[in-house]
């Protein structure tokens, strides 16, 4: 099956980033488009920082890190495998429900590329992983990269 338009939910973990390696490498393969997502989870200022104000500038900063984040991927997919046929994205919001619902509606993509684990080992045991929720909800096939010997993180 071709696929036309990649997702690829990015949160700076290693297995996301084999995850990112590997869609270049199948966008290559069958002439995709790749998003690249990153979703800041708004959910964990009401946890974490209950007592303290949330200031515009804690947002800008957390934006300004996701994108440079998201830049650096870019340049490394051009540098490393002269793949220029992506776009990056900041969603603010559930993880859950972006990844698997309101991005792909938006752009229309047919396939979600992730990893099989992220950073966020507290929401893991709480509520159990995003990609598990991804893998049973998404309106798109989704591929979840466990490990690849092969490739070598990107950093």
């Amino acid at each position: 099956m071709k696929q036309e338009k990649i997702l690829v939910p990015v949160d700076g973990s290693e297995s996301a980033e084999r995850s990112f390696d590997k869609a270049i490498k199948i966008a290559i393969t069958e002439n995709a488009h790749v998003d690249i997502l990153n979703v800041i989870d708004t959910r964990q200022f009401l946890g974490e920082m209950q007592d303290t104000l949330i200031t515009g500038d804690t947002v800008y900063q957390m934006t300004q890190d996701a994108e440079k984040y998201l830049k650096s991927l870019k340049e490394w997919a051009h540098d490393n495998l002269d793949f220029d046929d992506l776009d990056y994205h900041i969603r603010y919001g559930s993880p859950k429900a972006i990844i698997s619902y309101d991005f792909i509606k938006d752009h229309h993509n047919s396939l979600i590329i992730m990893g099989a684990t992220g950073l966020n080992a507290v929401e893991r045991m709480l509520m159990g992983s995003v990609t598990e929720y991804v893998n049973q909800h998404a309106l798109a096939d989704v591929l979840i990269v466990r490990t690849d010997i092969d490739n070598q993180p990107i950093k």
